[in-house]
C-alpha cells in the first residue's frame, strides 16, 4: 500500500488535520514541517479524486467528498461546488481526531510561553508537553491500526515546532541536555507552566573567625519555629557561613532559595584559611542568570567583610556538586595550638612528628557528636605532622591528613576512642586550644 492510499484509508475513517495527517508520515523526507507534508498529500488526493471524477468515476466524488470533510480540504469543497455536489453541512466534523484541532494553537501557545518568559534571564530553554493520558492512547492505537511505520508521536511534533517558534523570537537555543528553564506546555488545557533549573556558583570561601556555623544551625529547642531558647530568631547562632554568601546572592538574582554544598566542613570555632574551602551555592528559581561574578564576589566580600570571603567564583552544574561531595575525604591541611598539662620537651615533639607521620588513625565517632552522629569507627590517615613548641607547655602543631580526620580527637584522644593520639602518644594530657584549617587539597 502507498501512501497515497495509506493517507485516504486514514481519512476514510477519521478527520484529520494537515498536522496529524502529515505527521503519521513524518520520517519520509526531509526540511518539510507535518502540515505541509499532509497539506501535500491532501492536494495530491484532489488531484487524483478530481481527475476520476472528470471521467465520470464515482469513486472521484466519494474521494473528494471525504477531503471536504473529514480532510477539511477547501480545494476539494470547492471542486464539488463547481459540480454541484452538495454535502449537507451536518457531515462535516468539528475537530481533528487525533489533536481535536489544538495544532492550530502553536503560535498562541508560543506567545503565552514567551509572556511567562519574560521575567526571566535565560540563554537556553527546552519544551515540555503535557498530553492527556487518553489523548495518547488514541494516537497510539490509530498508528497501531494503520501501521505507521514513519510517524512522529504527537508530543515529539508539539514540543518541536512550539520550541522552534519560541528560539525564533526569543534568539535564545533549545538544549535537550541542559535547559536553563523548561516550558512545560499542555496544549489541550491551554496552560503553559515554567520549571526554571537552578543556578550554580561555585568557589572558595575562607572564615576568618572563630564562632561561626558553616550552615544555618536551627534552634535545637523549637527546630526553627522561634522560642526563648534562640531569642525568638530559631537559629542556634545569628548568622553562618552559608547566609553570609547566599544572602546577597539571592538579591542579586531574585531567587527564592540557596542551597549551600560545602567540600566537607569547618568547627564552629575554627577558622578556614590559605586558599579557602571549595563550595557551590544553588540558587532556585533564579531570575537573573548574567552574572558578573567579579563584582559579585565584591558585593559578597562587602557584606560578610572581616567574617568570611569568597574568590574564584565561577559558573558551574550539579555535576560540580556530585564531584564537591566525593571529594570530601581530599587531603586537608590545619594547624592547631596545643595546651599540655606538664611541660614539654622538644624531643618528645620529635617522637610526636615521628609517631604520627605516615600512620592510620582509629576514630570512634568523638563523644562531643556522638548525640547527632552514628557511633562507628572510621580509618583515617595522616601524611604528614609537624610540631613547634612555643612555650613550656604550648606547642604548635600542623597536620596534613585524609579528610573527615577529628583533629580534636587525636589531641585529647576522647577518652580513649582516638588512637594513636597526642595525649597517648607523649602519656601527657593535651587539648586543643585554637584549630585553624590551612587548605583543602583537590582537584579543581
Amino acid at each position: 500500500m502507498d501512501i497515497l492510499e495509506k493517507a485516504q484509508r486514514m481519512l476514510e475513517e477519521y478527520p484529520l488535520c494537515d498536522h496529524c495527517l502529515g505527521r503519521q508520515f513524518a520520517l519520509l523526507g526531509h526540511s518539510v514541517e507535518n502540515d505541509e507534508r499532509g497539506k501535500a498529500i491532501k492536494l495530491a488526493l484532489t488531484l487524483k479524486a478530481h481527475e476520476l471524477a472528470l471521467s465520470k468515476n464515482r469513486e472521484g466524488v466519494r474521494i473528494l467528498k471525504i477531503l471536504a470533510t473529514n480532510g477539511f480540504s477547501k480545494a476539494a469543497g470547492e471542486i464539488l461546488q463547481k459540480m454541484k455536489k452538495r454535502i449537507p453541512r451536518k457531515n462535516f466534523p468539528k475537530t481533528c481526531f487525533l489533536c481535536e484541532s489544538k495544532s492550530e494553537s502553536f503560535d498562541d501557545l508560543a506567545k503565552k510561553a514567551l509572556k511567562e518568559l519574560e521575567s526571566y534571564e535565560y540563554n537556553s530553554f527546552l519544551v515540555g508537553i503535557e498530553l492527556p493520558i487518553t489523548v495518547e492512547e488514541r494516537e497510539d492505537e490509530f498508528k497501531a491500526k494503520f501501521n505507521v511505520s514513519y510517524g512522529e508521536n504527537m508530543r515529539n511534533e508539539f514540543g518541536r515546532v512550539i520550541g522552534k517558534k519560541i528560539a525564533e523570537h526569543s534568539g535564545k537555543i533549545a538544549d535537550y541536555r541542559k535547559p536553563e528553564i523548561v516550558v512545560l506546555v499542555n496544549p489541550f488545557a491551554e496552560k503553559i507552566s515554567l520549571q526554571i533549573n537552578p543556578l550554580y556558583i561555585a568557589g572558595r570561601y575562607k572564615k576568618l573567625v572563630r564562632g561561626i556555623p558553616q550552615s544555618k544551625w536551627f534552634c535545637s529547642n523549637c527546630q526553627g519555629k522561634g522560642c526563648e531558647k534562640c531569642n525568638w530568631t530559631g537559629k542556634m547562632y545569628p548568622e553562618s557561613v552559608e547566609e553570609l554568601i547566599a544572602t546577597p546572592l539571592l538579591d542579586v538574582t531574585s531567587g527564592i532559595k540557596a542551597s549551600f554544598h560545602g567540600s566537607g566542613r569547618e568547627d564552629i570555632d575554627a577558622r578556614m584559611l590559605g586558599k579557602g574551602r571549595p563550595f557551590v551555592i544553588e540558587i532556585t528559581k533564579p531570575q537573573k542568570r548574567f552574572l558578573d561574578l567579579k563584582k559579585l564576589k565584591e558585593v559578597i566580600n562587602t557584606y560578610a567583610k572581616g567574617k568570611v570571603e569568597v574568590l574564584n567564583l565561577q559558573f558551574a552544574d550539579k555535576a560540580v556538586v556530585r564531584r564537591l561531595k566525593k571529594a570530601e575525604s581530599a587531603q586537608k591541611e590545619y594547624r592547631v595550638l596545643i595546651e599540655f598539662e606538664n611541660k614539654i620537651a622538644t624531643k618528645e615533639l620529635r617522637l610526636l612528628e615521628e609517631r604520627l607521620t605516615n600512620v592510620m588513625v582509629m576514630q570512634k565517632t568523638p563523644l562531643r557528636v556522638l548525640h547527632r552522629r552514628a557511633d562507628l569507627t572510621r580509618e583515617k590517615y595522616i601524611y604528614e605532622v609537624k610540631v613547634k613548641k612555643l612555650s613550656p607547655k604550648k606547642a604548635e602543631m600542623k597536620v596534613r591528613c585524609q579528610g573527615g580526620l577529628y583533629v580534636k580527637e587525636l589531641v585529647t584522644g576522647d577518652e580513649g576512642r582516638t588512637t594513636p593520639s597526642v595525649s597517648e602518644i607523649l602519656k601527657n594530657r593535651a587539648k586543643p586550644i585554637k584549630l585553624d584549617v590551612l587548605n583543602v587539597i583537590m582537584e579543581s
